[in-house]
Parts: structure tokens; C-alpha cells; sequence
């Protein structure tokens, strides 16, 4: 994928919440910067609060940009007209973590499928069930299911159903929004999958966006580590889950479970003190001193600059280095350097 260019780019992407009746302002997202290439998968990994989500929502234009850009394939969506704009965003699906909530309990599975090619419009009624139940068959709903309604079907049929609604438009890139989050343990591995072989199949795009450890590392090619609206780490897969270089993303990785006996396992875990501060009044400097084993002063006074120590794998972090995060003292407490 090297030199290729990117089916998706992220240019200083800031997303803000004005609160009115406070007169302050959430900074959900703030100051982002990514490249995807047509075919990768990339992981976004992060904490509850992290603006995950609202990140995601900014990629397939359901946000509009405080400031920076997000282009598609060269191209910034925000500068189309509406008309343009719809044709535009059917190269650009998202598939949400409730699998529930996504479909309308009133509507049979069918027309759940169906109606996205309705609203796109250009079809004839033949050619969108011909299109929907080819959609199901592919993520592996029988036809005999498209008669039903939401709540005569499991959690996992309703995700399948829901990949299948991205599906019917033929998009380049799907934002998968903690897709595996809401299902049982047992059906998680054939959902993820059936993502990797339709990915096979047609080329798709993804950007994976998830809390779990073990998913990000099985289906990304590259992780990318939020913390507060801002990108902490973006390397190769292997390399952030073995060898991360943030502090942030070196406890991330320690709080991953082994299925080893304690005393065989070479990681100590990192615990992180304190709680994962405000977005609408985030620390100075680095976004993660407040809680870094590691912080100096310095941490406080200056945003990290975003360095590339190792070949495509990139840190923000004044004292990290090509050999791993800062060294840390034995049991140390979070330095704290200001408010």
C-alpha cells in the first residue's frame, strides 16, 4: 500500500459542540490527521470519551467540520451540492454498534434492505429485491428471513442484516462503529469474518472502530490510538500491539487479557490513575500527562509534536523514542503539572 493514494484523508479534523445554555464548548475532536488507502482496514482504538464515534460519524459526512477537511478520494463533500452530495455518499457506508436500534421495528427485514436503494433512487422495485436479497444471501440470511420483523430475530442476524443494507450501494469504504460491541462472544468471530471475506471479495475499504483489544489487532492493518479528540499513535498493527511507543498505548495493551498463568506472562499491568479528563476543558500540552506515569513539565507547557520513530510508525510524545515509550519510575504516580 505504500505510495498508493488515499481513498480517505484526514487534514486537522476539529469537531466541536457549542453548549448553549453554558456558553461552553465540547472539543470532541481536535486537530486529527490520517491517511486510509483503498483495501486497508484501520483500526481506531480509545477509550469511552475519546471521540471515537464522533469521529466516524465526520468521516461519512454525518458531521460537518468544525475546521480541517475530510476528503473522499480528493474529494471534500462539504464543497457539493446536495443533490451531488447524496450520489457522493454511497461510496461512503457506516454500520452502527446497536444492531437493535438500526433497523425499524415496523419494517420487515426486506424492506429494512431495500430502502436504501429506494432513497438513492434509479431502481425498479424488481432490481431493488433482486439487489436486497443478494445482499442477505451473501452475509448469510436465507431468503425465508426477509419476510420478518427485527424482533423475531438474535442480535447477530440483525448485524448480519444491517451489513447487508451497507452493502446494496456497493460502497468503496464502510466505517464499522464498534460493530461486534452488542454481540455475544460466541457469534463475534463469524461476523468479523464474514467483514474479512466480503473484504476479499469486493475490495471494500474499512475503518474499524472499536474498544477491544483483541478485535482491532485481528482485523486492522494499521491501529490508530485516541485520547481526548487527538491521535496518541498510528503504526503497523504488529508493531503498536507488541511494541507501542505512546505510554498511553503501552497501558492500553497491558489491560489486554492473556489467557497465560501470572506467572507466565512477560507484561505488567500499567493501571492509569485518575479518570479520562474533560473535552471541554482539556489539559494543556499533551492531552495524557494528567494521568502519564512518565510527565514532566515540559508535558504541560508544549503540545507534543507528531515524530516518526520508526518506518510508518508515528508517536505523539516529547521523550518516546525508537526504542519504546519514556522509561518510567517503579510504582510511579501521574506527575501532575498544572490543571
Amino acid at each position: 500500500m505504500a505510495g498508493a493514494p488515499p481513498l480517505l484523508s484526514v487534514r486537522d479534523l476539529c469537531i466541536r459542540f457549542p453548549l448553549a445554555d453554558r456558553g461552553e464548548t465540547v472539543r470532541a475532536v481536535d486537530g486529527v490527521s490520517f491517511d486510509v488507502v483503498a483495501g486497508e482496514t484501520f483500526g481506531i482504538i480509545g477509550e469511552s470519551g475519546s471521540g471515537k464515534t464522533t469521529l466516524g460519524r465526520a468521516l461519512v459526512s454525518l458531521l460537518r467540520p468544525t475546521a480541517g477537511q475530510v476528503l473522499h478520494d480528493g474529494v471534500d463533500p462539504q464543497t457539493l451540492s446536495a443533490r451531488a452530495l447524496r450520489q457522493h455518499r454511497r461510496d461512503y457506508q457506516v454500520i452502527f454498534q446497536d444492531p437493535h436500534a438500526a433497523l425499524n421495528p415496523r419494517q420487515r427485514v426486506l424492506d429494512s434492505v431495500c430502502e436504501p436503494l429506494e432513497i438513492a433512487g434509479g431502481f425498479s422495485a424488481a432490481e431493488r429485491e433482486r439487489r436486497a436479497l443478494q445482499a442477505l444471501d451473501r452475509v448469510g440470511i436465507a431468503a425465508e428471513y426477509a419476510q420478518r420483523y427485527p424482533h423475531m430475530l438474535s442480535g447477530g442476524q440483525k448485524q448480519r442484516i444491517n451489513i447487508a443494507r451497507a452493502l446494496t450501494l456497493r460502497p468503496k469504504l464502510i466505517v464499522c462503529d464498534e460493530v461486534v460491541a452488542a454481540l455475544d462472544v460466541s457469534i463475534r468471530g463469524d461476523v468479523l469474518n464474514l467483514f474479512a471475506d466480503l473484504q476479499r471479495e469486493m475490495g471494500l475499504t474499512y475503518v474499524f472502530i472499536t474498544h477491544d483489544l483483541s478485535v482491532v489487532s485481528h482485523v486492522s492493518d494499521r491501529i490508530a490510538v485516541t485520547y481526548l479528540g487527538r491521535l496518541m499513535e498510528v503504526g503497523p498493527t504488529e508493531a503498536v500491539s507488541e511494541r507501542p511507543l505512546h505510554p498511553y498505548t503501552e497501558a492500553l495493551m497491558s489491560a489486554d487479557p492473556l489467557p497465560l498463568p501470572s506467572h507466565l506472562r512477560s507484561r505488567r499491568r500499567i493501571v492509569l490513575q485518575g479518570e479520562i479528563p474533560s473535552p471541554i476543558d482539556p489539559p494543556s500540552g499533551c492531552r495524557f500527562r494528567t494521568r502519564c506515569p512518565s510527565a514532566q513539565p515540559r508535558c504541560a507547557a508544549e503540545v507534543p509534536a507528531w515524530r516518526e520513530l520508526r518506518p510508518a510508525h508515528w508517536a505523539a510524545c516529547h521523550y518516546a523514542s525508537a526504542d519504546g515509550p519514556p522509561a518510567r519510575p517503579p510504582d510511579a504516580a501521574p506527575a501532575r503539572h498544572g490543571p
